[in-house]
């Protein structure tokens, strides 16, 4: 079993995805993994006066992020509880699974490194002790 945590896109990963001949609308799938208790020492700034679960770390993720996903065009399809899986290794869990629908890959790219979302980014690095983030293209019906 791969023991890599996944916390931000490597280099070529990003450059793939940003050379990807994707036109129209994209969905973000989002697995999410939390830490017990949070981990603000890369972002003290950010942290609450208390100590929070990763759980409540990522929702604060959310409120500041929420904002500037619906001014760039997407939104949130579905946010939902994880678990086991019924098919898959065993053992392997998710805490959260989302499902971020965007208009295009550009608009993506442009929210993802927005100055306005990434003041908040802390919360999700202090929130994950992994994460998988898979771009879906819908096929022709």
């Amino acid at each position: 079993m791969d023991t890599t945590c996944h916390l931000e896109p490597t280099w070529n990963a990003g450059r793939e995805f940003a050379q990807r001949a994707i036109t129209g609308e994209l969905v973000m799938l989002n697995l999410l993994r939390f830490r017990d208790i949070a981990d603000y020492s890369k972002n003290p700034e950010l942290a609450p006066p208390r100590p929070v679960t990763g759980a409540e770390a990522y929702d604060r993720y959310v409120a500041h992020t929420l904002p500037h996903l619906r001014k760039s065009g997407g939104d949130i399809l579905f946010m939902g509880e994880g678990g086991s899986f019924l098919i898959g290794p065993e053992g392997e869990r998710w805490d959260r699974a989302m499902l971020i629908r965007q208009k295009s890959r550009g608009a993506f790219l442009a929210f993802a490194v927005a100055e306005a979302y990434l003041a908040g980014i802390g919360h999700r690095t202090a929130a994950l002790a992994d994460s998988r983030l898979l771009p879906l293209v819908g096929l022709p019906r």
